[in-house]
């Protein structure tokens, strides 16, 4: 049976190109939210507590932890508005099973779509915004123009403060009395407007977090996962990718399944054609 050209050509270009990790390493200790239960992972069973009787043995572990913990994604399950969630579905009622009956995590659908990397730390010529700088609607255009692309409808977008160079130092990544760079308001609905499905940030919320305030208020979080429905992706490894300049991709990204959770871990891909 002869393969399908056009499927042959889009494999063909894809294996030429270069993969991108996007995920931070998930590790006992990292960087998370005081809102969320951190990540743990011992070994449950060690080689040699049991051999077998030719001589192999074998090792696994318990992972304990929150669904918003390293690199993930939000499911529009995770906030609400007035008792209200994504579509005027009441929280209250969906969770009363002990897990949610709407918007679960089992409901995001898996990413195979364009993505757009916006490095505002670059066109603002720093390797890091400053703590609780905020990223705004004409930041973003500034930083699409300088990179000569265009969001469109069904993207990903990602934004780069060059906040995750502090991944590995957890107080001052979390920023809870300096603060954390991020978009307002004003920028996430400049993208909610141009279609997009998800957005994406290298910080423990994609929002700014001013100093002092931690996460007492989430807007953008309101914004996007309650009244547009559109995902959050958080803690995104964008080093890599804004090095070597890449500004558009194929983006893929597969959520765990979690029946009723309001997250899932995530480790997504930005793919080059060459």
């Amino acid at each position: 049976m002869n393969a399908n050209p056009a499927l042959a050509s889009v494999l063909a270009s894809l294996s030429a190109g270069t993969v991108y990790d996007l995920a931070q390493t998930l590790q006992t200790g990292m960087a998370c939210s005081p809102n969320h239960p951190g990540f743990r992972l011992a070994l449950q069973r060690r080689h040699g507590d049991q051999n077998r009787a030719d001589g192999t043995s074998s090792a696994s572990e318990l992972i304990i932890t929150g669904g918003h913990v390293g690199t993930h994604i939000d499911a529009l399950s995770h906030f609400s508005d007035g008792g209200c969630l994504h579509g005027g579905v009441d929280a209250a009622g969906a969770q009363q099973t002990g897990r949610f009956t709407t918007h679960g995590a089992e409901t995001i659908p898996p990413f195979l779509c364009r993505g757009v990397l916006l490095d505002v730390a670059a066109n603002a010529g720093v390797e890091v915004l400053d703590p609780g700088a905020p990223v705004d609607a004409a930041t973003l255009q500034a930083a699409a123009a300088s990179a000569g692309v265009e969001v469109r409808a069904g993207d990903v977008v990602v934004i780069r403060t060059g906040w995750s160079r502090y991944f590995s130092d957890p107080q001052r990544f979390l920023g809870l009395h300096d603060g954390v760079p991020g978009i307002t308001t004003d920028a996430a609905t400049w993208l909610a407007d141009r279609g997009v499905v998800a957005v994406g940030g290298d910080t423990t919320s994609v929002e700014q977090i001013p100093a002092g305030q931690g996460h007492s208020l989430l807007p953008v979080h309101r914004l996007l996962l309650v009244e547009r429905g559109i995902y959050l992706l958080e803690m995104l490894d964008l080093e890599k990718l804004a090095a070597d300049k890449v500004a558009e991709f194929l983006f893929v990204a597969i959520p765990l399944k979690i029946l009723g959770g309001t997250g899932s871990p995530l480790r997504p891909l930005a793919v080059t054609a060459q």
